[in-house]
Parts: C-alpha cells; structure tokens; sequence
C-alpha cells in the first residue's frame, strides 16, 4: 500500500477537523444568536408522528427551510434546495430533520461549504430518504453526541460524512457514492456505522483516525483505494462481517501494523486484500 496516499489521506482528515472546528466558532455564534426555543421534546404529545412517519403536528414545525437557516425542532423539507453556500445548520438539541424525499446541493466539494452542520448539539436525527451532494461535507458533526443518520444518498461530496470529538454516533442505511471519502471520524468514540452502502469513493470507503469504541458491521465497501483504513492512534474497534471487494487494499489497520498492537477486532469479513494479511475472510 502507498504510504504516501495514506498520509496525504490522514492529514487531509486532520486538516479538515482543524478547519471545521475554526469555522464552527463563529457559526456556533450565529446559531446561539439566531435560535428560538421552540425545540419540541420527541417524546411529547406535539412532536408525534402520523402513520407518514411525518410529524402529526405543524407546532414548532419547520417546513421548507432555506439554504443557510439555522434550524431547530422538526424540521421537514419540502422542496430541493439549491445553495449556493452552506445548506442547513443545526441550532438546538432534539433536532429532527425530515429529508421527506427531498436533496440538499451545494456549489461543489472543493468549496468549503458543508450541507448539514451539526455544532456541539446532541440526540439529532437526520432521517431519509433524501440526498446531499457537492458540498465539501455533506453533513459535518462536530462535538455533537447521540446522532442518527438514516437513508441518506450522499455523493460528490469530498467527505460524505465527517464525525469529529463526537460520541454515540449511529449512520445506517445510508448509500455513500462518488466522493473522496465515504466515512471519515477523528478523535470520535462509539459510532456505529451498519448496513451502508459505500461505493465508488476515490481515496477511502471508511477511515478512523484517532478514534476509538466503534463498530463497522455489515457494510458493503467497493471500488476505492482503501475500503476500510484505521489508523495507530484508532483502537479498540470492532470491524465485523462487513463485504469489501475491488478495493486497491480492502482492509487496512494502520499500514499493516498488527491489530493486537491498537486493539482493533477484525472478524467475518468478506474481502480479498488486507494489511497486514489474514484479516479477509477466504482472502489474503
């Protein structure tokens, strides 16, 4: 395996943390400004779904938000948004996005600009179907804990799905195409990441750095330099039963370092090349 990529693909993570967490001040800021109480309790009677799996009520609904709104509460897109900037930022605890079938694109993944933001709140939902595309991240979380993403089309991003110093991540059912990297996590702990498609993204399906209690179950990875990359510092991870095939390296702990040394459990994994070997099973 090239070294050289896996470098440039771990200091590319890195930079991207540092740059979210400088950006995420001032938009921090602005979402503290902007937000008005009117978060409903997912567990209250105002915040029931109908049999849609829509929310029953329109109190503290937020229906057809526009590119860059700070958002809060149930929040359900109606139409597709076209931005042109940053598409929705989330300003408050207990936030549920509905997709509602709807896609969020922005101006291009070598902008800065990220499609759903998450800044140090917690228990949000995203929830599909709904797509993101051609944002720098489609979603960035950072510093957030208990988040859930669900059947989401993410494509053309340069990062489908950035989680930094977050805990009790859970991304499932999610299909990650064409972007540079599928999943990439930095200083995170406990994300959960099952049942994903993740096809067709150029440097990295999956990628840990510096994190550590996660599970990759049940995955399908294909057609990227490195489907599944942990790096030294990312330990005590669980990769389980995942499928990755026509990958340049399918499984890759931390250059071919050993996994007793960071801890990492590979196990039930169907793939043909792995660093260091034997971590396939019925490959290499």
């Amino acid at each position: 395996m090239n070294r050289t990529t896996m470098s440039y693909m771990v200091a590319t993570i890195v930079s991207f943390a540092a740059l979210g967490a400088l950006t995420m001040q001032p938009t921090l800021a602005m979402a503290q400004t902007q937000f008005t109480n009117t978060a409903t309790d997912p567990t209250s009677s105002t915040g029931s779904r109908s049999s849609t799996g829509l929310p029953s009520s329109t109190a503290s609904t937020t229906t057809n938000p526009a590119c860059g709104q700070v958002v809060s509460g149930t929040v359900v897109l109606t139409s597709n948004l076209h931005c042109n900037g940053d598409g929705l930022l989330v300003g408050g605890d207990h936030t549920v996005i509905y997709m509602n079938g709807q896609s969020i694109m922005g101006p291009g993944k070598t902008t800065s600009k990220v499609g759903i933001m998450i800044p140090a709140y917690n228990d949000v939902q995203i929830i599909g179907p709904g797509g993101i595309s051609g944002f720098q991240a489609g979603v960035l979380l950072t510093g957030s804990h208990r988040v859930s993403i669900s059947t989401i089309i993410a494509q053309d991003n340069q990062i489908a799905m950035f989680v930094t110093g977050t805990r009790d991540t859970m991304l499932s059912e999610n299909i990650l195409k064409g972007n540079t990297i599928g999943i990439a996590a930095h200083s995170a702990n406990s994300i959960d990441a099952e049942t994903n498609i993740i096809t067709g993204n150029s440097l990295a399906g999956a990628t840990l750095v510096n994190t550590a209690g996660s599970t990759l179950a049940m995955n399908t990875v294909v057609g990227s330099t490195n489907g599944f990359f942990l790096d030294p510092q990312s330990h005590d991870n669980t990769i389980d039963s995942n499928t990755a095939l026509k990958n340049v390296q399918d499984i890759n702990n931390a250059n071919s370092l050993a996994p007793n040394i960071n801890h990492n459990n590979y196990k039930n994994n169907l793939c043909s090349t792995s660093a260091p070997g034997g971590l396939c099973k019925g490959g290499s």
